[in-house]
């Protein structure tokens, strides 16, 4: 059973970090006392997934206000530069934003802004179940399902967003059978999606991002679920690096691809996915395997750490307020308006 990814030390106070880059070789944390190691950590990939660098950075923003009120707008400029797709890191630090603004003359500031993240932690865990549970009723008794990338406990506060499906599914009494694509550069899928199902008890089985479309073709898999970074009010979604191409070969075989995530997820002034920006990663991550280097430095990479799948690709976007389907731009919309999350944002 793997220990919490994010756990939060009042009093001291400290955030206590699952190291993610050392998966699954060692267990091992980074512990932030200050804002700044925060944002380090989520530029390191120490904490990844949207939803957990959302939280992170609510714990940041708390650090900075514990220390000193002064350092709670430089905080916050700080942490938004850490990671440019995910906008789950830009809500958390708006609604940290905004309860600073509204009690900036109050001398426990501080404790204030460290209830907030508390509160967006254990939000996070209720939606991800809340969603998981929806998600599950779109499986058959006997599953066999593909992922990308990772969107579990170690993407999110706890229990997961597309892995939070199969394991919902699993509580209501499914067999589920998991294939994790490796998702290349980084290997999130067979680093951490693999160990993190296995843990839990799960049939899990690695494949190389490319065998997929050639998976499907040959056995009867009932669903592609995959997280997402940021959607755009067209039902675009942007997620790992390779979730397009998995898209595409679903839609060719047949095989219905939804994406779970929160709502937080949803970008309100992000019309499609041509305005979500595309973080681009150093190119050593290409170049080199486990340390050692196959791709000489005088031959150029390119890598973008996302892709964004078109909405035509996707049969339903799975969040804690529903299913959403098409059209994606009139449900989408009805959903921003009437769901309570999106209250803190206007």
């Amino acid at each position: 059973m793997l220990p919490p990814s994010i756990e939060w030390r009042s009093g001291v106070p400290l955030l206590r970090l699952l190291d993610q880059r050392k998966i699954p070789c060692e267990i091992s944390f980074y512990e932030c006392k200050t804002c700044e190691e925060v944002a380090v950590s989520i530029e390191n990939m120490v904490v990844r997934g949207a939803p957990a660098i959302g939280v992170a950075a609510a714990y940041g923003v708390a650090l900075a206000a514990l220390r000193s009120p002064d350092l709670i707008a430089p905080g916050i400029e700080r942490l938004a530069k850490t990671r440019p797709t995910a906008v789950n890191l830009f809500w958390a630090l708006q609604r940290m934003k905004k309860l600073a603004d509204r009690n900036s003359t109050k001398k426990n500031i501080g404790e204030l802004l460290e209830n907030e993240a508390i509160e967006i932690y254990k939000e996070d865990i209720a939606v991800n179940k809340k969603l998981s549970y929806f998600g599950q009723s779109l499986l058959p008794r006997k599953s066999q399902v593909i992922t990308h990338c990772n969107a579990g406990a170690l993407a999110t506060a706890g229990y997961g967003t597309a892995l939070g499906v199969f394991r919902a599914a699993r509580e209501a009494g499914k067999d589920v059978k998991i294939y994790a694509d490796e998702t290349r550069p980084r290997l999130q899928g067979a680093l951490l999606t693999a160990f993190e199902l296995f843990e839990d008890g799960f049939d899990v089985t690695v494949i190389c991002d490319s065998m997929a479309a050639f998976l499907m073709s040959r056995q009867k898999i009932d669903a592609v679920i995959t997280g997402a970074d940021r959607i755009a009010m067209n039902g675009d979604a942007a997620n790992k690096i390779g979730t397009y191409s998995l898209a595409i070969a679903a839609k060719e075989l047949k095989v219905p691809f939804y994406i779970a995530a929160p709502t937080s997820t949803i970008d309100i002034n992000c019309p499609s996915g041509m305005n979500i920006p595309i973080e681009e990663r150093c190119g050593n991550e290409i170049r080199r395997v486990s340390g050692a280097q196959i791709i000489p430095e005088r031959i150029k990479v390119w890598n973008p750490a996302f892709d964004v799948t078109p909405w035509q690709l996707i049969d339903g976007i799975i969040t804690e307020a529903g299913i959403i389907k098409g059209p994606y731009e009139k449900n989408i919309a009805e959903v921003c308006k009437s769901h309570r999350c999106w209250e803190r944002m206007k």
